[in-house]
């Protein structure tokens, strides 16, 4: 089995790669995030699979208190990190719990944080789609944006065939990335989401931390916004 293990991305943000799941016949990487909160609490951002290394790694952080999707097509591992943690609590974003009855989700995530990781996270729902929602989280310490799907930067030597063609025609490929075309056009009602928008670019964020394709050290205010430009 495959190791993932945690590395530092900022003060109290870690994160660790897992490995590519197919969707609709498109391979994707995947990432996940975990943030030490005030109270020493581990706060699980879009967990990838678990395996023992992952999870001691995870356990040096803190004790997992909360496990967060931030999409309801990000819940792939929900089940095995909870039965792993049965402690922890699950967060839904919306339309999650609906689609998946089977997972016993404690909450469901709103535009103001939990008070749980009030002090430390930010977050604000994308709203205004028909198709999906997204909640984005903004890291104080680190001052990091967390973006799962709204934002993806391929590199470009991966993007190869008639698939990478495809990604690139999408804008999903380069230093600035987008979000998928399909899922643009299913935001019927801009407002929400331009709103949902400011706040994030409000937060003045430095680092940008993303579930597919290439984070960002730097810059990450003017990479929102130009990704997000369409909006």
């Amino acid at each position: 089995m495959a190791i993932y293990m945690l590395e530092e991305f900022g003060p109290s943000l870690y994160i660790t790669d897992g490995p590519a799941v197919s969707f609709y016949g498109f391979p994707y990487p995947t990432r996940m995030a975990v943030a030490r909160l005030s109270d020493g609490c581990a706060w699980v951002w879009s967990p990838v699979a678990l395996n023992a290394d992952l999870a001691g790694a995870v356990e040096k952080i803190g004790p997992v208190r909360h496990i967060v999707s931030p999409n309801k097509i990000h819940h792939l591992f929900l089940k095995e990190w909870i039965e792993r943690w049965p402690e922890a609590l699950l967060y839904a974003p919306p339309g999650l719990a609906r689609r998946k009855p089977e997972l016993h989700f404690d909450a469901e995530l709103g535009d103001d944080s939990d008070a749980a990781w009030k002090q430390d996270i930010d977050q604000v729902i994308f709203r205004g789609s028909f198709a999906m929602e997204e909640v984005v989280f903004f890291h104080r310490l680190s001052r990091t944006a967390i973006i799962c799907d709204l934002i993806q930067r391929h590199q470009q030597e991966k993007m190869t065939g008639w698939k990478g063609r495809l990604m690139r025609l999408d804008g999903l490929v380069g230093e600035h990335g987008s979000t998928p075309r399909e899922w643009r056009a299913s935001f019927i009602r801009r407002g929400p989401a331009r709103a949902a928008r400011q706040k994030v670019l409000g937060w003045k964020p430095r680092q940008l931390l993303i579930a597919h394709g290439k984070c960002a050290k730097t810059g990450a205010t003017a990479i929102i916004e130009e990704a997000l430009s369409w909006i």
